[in-house]
C-alpha cells in the first residue's frame, strides 16, 4: 500500500499512532499497579489491557474511550481472589462479559444512566479510600488486614512500627515520593511533561531504589504464558453457590456502570461521534469474555487513559487499538523490567489514584446545594469501607431509592382561617399514601362546626389511597351538620378522580 493511499484511508493516523504511545505510557504502570494491588500477577494487568486494546478497542461503542484493568475494581477484585482462588477469577470475570453481552443485546445498557450519580460517585468514593488505605501497608512494607474497616484502624499502628524499622521507612519514602512527583508532575516543564506522569513517577522511583540500593520489594515476574492460565473447569462449580453468584452481579453491576459513566464523561471531552451505550456494553462484554478465558483480570472503561487520548489528539479508535499493541509488544519483548519496579512505587500510584476517586470538592458544594445527594455519597462510601463493596452499593441504591419516593411524596397543607366563614385548605405537591397519616391529622384537626373548602388544584398527583382517604374525611366533616366541604379538583389528567365532581362541586 503506497504512502497516499494510506493517508487517504488512514487520514488521522498521524495524530491516532502518537496518542496511542501516551496512552501506553500513561497504562503501562497502572496495568502493573492494579494487577499487584489485586492479588494478582502483573502479566495480568498487562492482559488485561492487551485485550481492551485488541478486542474492545476494535468493537464499536465509544470511539475514543479506552479500557484495561481499573483501581475502581482493585477492591472488588482482591476480595475475590482472596475468598474463590485466583481461578475463579477467570469464571467470574468470564460470566460477567457475558452478562454484559447479553444487557447490550438487549438494549438495557443506557438503563445505566438512571443509575444516581450520587451512588456511583459514592461507591468510587468507597473504592477509592479502601484502597488508599490498602495500598499505604505496601507502602510500609506491612501486610494489610483483610476488611475495610480493619485497613482504616491498623494504619496508626502499622504507622508507627514503620518508624522503628529501616526497610520500612525507605519503603514509606519511595511512596512518598512517587506521590510527589504525580502531585507536582503538572508544574514541571512542557516538555517534560511529554512524559505522562505515572511513568515518569514509577520510573524516577525505580532509578531510586537502583541507585541507592534501597531495600524494598519489587514486581514478581512469572512471564506472559506463565501467567494467563484460563480457568479449569472445576472452577466452574463454584456457580452452583450463591456467594460465586453474588460476586458476578457485583462486577457486573460496577463495571458496567463504570465503564458507561465513563464513556457520558469522555463524550463531553471531544465533538467527535457520541457513545452507542448498547453497542459499548456489547464491546466491555465483549472484552471481559476474553479476559475470563485468559484468567484476566476484568476491564471496564477507565477515564485517566481515555481522557489522556483524547487530550493527546487521538481521533478515532485506532489509536486504543495501537496502544494495546505497544503492551503486547512490551509484555513479550521486555518482561523482565517489569522485576525492577519496586512495590511501593506502584502502592503510590495507586494511592494517587484513589485520592482522585474521593470527590472532596464535589462533596462539599453538594452538601450546600443537595445534601440529600451528599448523604447518600458518603454513606454509600462508609459502607463500602466498613461492610464491603456489593453491601455498600446496595444500601447506596436503598438510600437513592427511598429519598426518590420521599421527594415523591412531597406534599404541602396550608391552612387560612379568617376567623368567619369557611376555612380554606389547600394541598400542593404529590399526595401519596405516604403522606397518608400526615394529611389526614392536620384535615381533622380542622374546625368540626365550620365549612370547608377544600382546594386540590396544586396537587401534581393523587394516588387512589389519598382520594378514598379525602372522600371519607369529607363524609365525616360534613356529617357534624355543616355546610358540605366543597372541593376543587386537581386539573391534571392523572388526578381527576380526586373528591368532588368539579370545581365548586360538594362531595357526595
Amino acid at each position: 500500500m503506497t504512502k497516499s493511499r494510506l493517508i487517504s484511508r488512514f487520514p488521522h493516523l498521524r495524530q491516532d499512532f502518537a496518542a496511542s504511545l501516551v496512552v501506553f505510557l500513561v497504562a503501562l504502570p497502572l496495568c502493573v499497579g492494579v494487577a499487584v494491588a489485586s492479588g494478582a500477577p502483573a502479566e495480568l494487568g498487562l492482559v488485561t489491557g492487551i485485550v481492551g486494546g485488541l478486542v474492545t478497542g476494535l468493537m464499536r461503542g465509544s470511539s475514543l474511550q479506552v479500557s484495561g484493568p481499573a483501581a475502581g475494581l482493585t477492591v472488588l477484585v482482591f476480595e475475590a481472589v482472596k475468598e474463590f482462588g485466583l481461578p475463579a477469577l477467570g469464571v467470574i470475570v468470564l460470566a460477567t462479559g457475558l452478562l454484559q453481552v447479553l444487557m447490550g443485546a438487549f438494549g438495557l445498557g443506557r438503563y445505566f444512566r438512571a443509575i444516581s450519580v450520587s451512588v456511583v460517585e459514592g461507591m468510587l468514593a468507597g473504592i477509592g479510600l479502601v484502597l488508599i488505605a490498602g495500598q499505604l501497608y505496601p507502602a510500609m512494607a506491612a501486610k494489610a488486614p483483610d476488611s475495610g474497616l480493619g485497613k482504616v484502624a491498623g494504619l496508626p499502628r502499622a504507622f508507627l512500627d514503620a518508624l522503628g524499622d529501616g526497610p520500612a521507612l525507605a519503603s514509606l519514602a519511595l511512596c512518598v515520593g512517587t506521590v510527589a512527583v504525580l502531585v507536582l508532575w503538572r508544574l514541571a516543564p512542557a516538555r517534560m511533561r511529554t512524559v505522562p506522569g505515572p511513568l515518569a513517577a514509577v520510573g524516577l522511583a525505580t532509578a531510586a531504589a537502583a541507585v541507592l540500593s534501597l531495600p524494598v520489594a519489587t514486581v514478581e515476574v512469572k512471564g506472559l504464558l506463565g501467567s494467563v492460565q484460563p480457568p479449569p473447569l472445576s472452577a466452574f462449580a463454584g456457580l452452583a453457590g450463591p456467594g460465586l453468584l453474588g460476586t458476578i452481579v457485583a462486577f457486573t453491576l460496577i463495571a458496567s456502570a463504570e465503564s458507561l459513566f465513563s464513556a457520558a464523561a469522555v463524550d463531553r471531552l471531544h465533538d467527535g461521534p457520541r457513545t452507542a451505550y448498547d453497542k459499548e456494553l456489547i464491546a466491555q462484554g465483549a472484552g471481559n469474555t476474553v479476559c475470563g478465558l485468559l484468567g484476566a483480570l476484568p476491564m471496564t472503561a477507565v477515564i485517566v487513559r481515555s481522557a489522556a487520548n483524547v487530550q493527546a489528539g487521538a481521533r478515532t479508535k485506532a489509536s486504543r487499538v495501537l496502544h494495546g499493541v505497544w503492551l503486547l509488544l512490551f509484555a513479550a519483548l521486555l518482561p523482565g523490567v517489569l522485576a525492577l519496579i519496586p512495590i511501593p512505587a506502584l502502592a503510590g500510584v495507586l494511592v494517587h489514584a484513589g485520592a482522585k476517586l474521593v470527590p472532596v470538592r464535589a462533596l462539599a458544594a453538594l452538601w450546600r446545594e443537595h445534601r440529600g445527594e451528599a448523604l447518600i455519597l458518603g454513606v454509600t462510601a462508609v459502607s463500602i469501607v466498613a461492610v464491603s463493596m456489593f453491601e455498600g452499593v446496595l444500601i447506596g441504591l436503598a438510600l437513592a431509592v427511598v429519598k426518590t419516593a420521599w421527594e415523591a411524596s412531597h406534599l404541602r397543607l396550608e391552612v387560612v382561617d379568617k376567623g368567619a366563614g369557611p376555612v380554606e385548605a389547600y394541598l400542593s405537591g404529590n399526595a401519596t399514601f405516604l403522606r397518608l397519616p400526615k394529611i389526614l391529622d392536620s384535615l381533622e384537626s380542622l374546625p368540626q362546626d365550620r365549612p370547608v373548602r377544600l382546594d386540590l388544584s396544586g396537587l401534581h398527583h393523587l394516588d387512589h389511597a389519598c382520594r378514598r382517604a379525602l372522600e371519607n374525611w369529607a363524609e365525616r366533616h360534613s356529617a357534624a351538620g355543616t355546610e358540605p366541604v366543597r372541593v376543587t379538583a386537581p386539573a391534571l389528567p392523572a388526578a381527576r378522580s380526586a373528591p368532588g365532581e368539579a370545581a365548586g362541586a360538594p362531595a357526595a
